[in-house]
């Protein structure tokens, strides 16, 4: 291949990364919470490009190429990316069953749009375990987040053990009133 059509092949390379560069990290952007994690997977998909430019691999139809790479990156990310540490805890649905917290949140390993889901959720709980009173807050996280018992927490606080129960539940009354929106908004999606 001459100089000049190489040349020319980098010109019209440019011009692809330049027009679809907005269009394909509002995709990923879309699908990754983390604005940082989105401008490393865009480089990601810039540098396939690059790499299967100079390997001179047949790309049928440029824009679709690379938003297939994107997907693809999005999905790898997420089977990397380790989900966040819950303790075994537990909470009582409305039938009085005990749930595991893990069980409330979508799995990571169903894919990017469950893994999206629940860092949303996450982000979300944390965002109302702030709008706790703090003692709710103290108590709600030491036993389900941090595994610790009642008993335990009564010991160290010399707070009755029934006033700690009632302030565990009122921070879940209070936790799924303000999640359950987030959760609604999600499922229609």
């Amino acid at each position: 291949m001459s100089t000049i059509a190489m040349a020319e092949q980098d010109r019209q390379l440019s011009n692809l990364v330049t027009e679809q560069r907005a269009r394909l990290r509002n995709f990923i952007r879309k699908r990754v919470p983390n604005e940082a994690d989105a401008d490393d997977l865009l480089q990601e998909v810039f540098y396939e490009l690059v790499r299967a430019h100079r390997l001179l691999l047949p790309i049928d139809v440029a824009t679709a190429w690379l938003f297939r790479v994107a997907r693809n990156r999005i999905t790898d990310f997420f089977r990397k990316k380790r989900p966040e540490p819950l303790a075994e805890s537990v909470v009582q649905n409305e039938e009085g069953e005990w749930l595991a917290l893990e069980e409330l949140l979508p799995s990571a390993e169903e894919g990017p749009e469950a893994a999206y889901l629940r860092h949303a959720l996450l982000e979300a709980m944390k965002a109302a375990l702030r709008e706790l009173p703090a003692e709710q807050r103290e108590v709600f996280v030491a036993h389900e987040i941090e595994g610790r018992s009642f008993k335990e927490l009564a010991e160290e606080s010399a707070v009755n053990m029934n006033t700690l129960l009632a302030r565990k539940r009122y921070a879940v009354l209070a936790l799924r009133e303000r999640l359950q929106a987030v959760h609604d908004e999600f499922l229609r999606r």
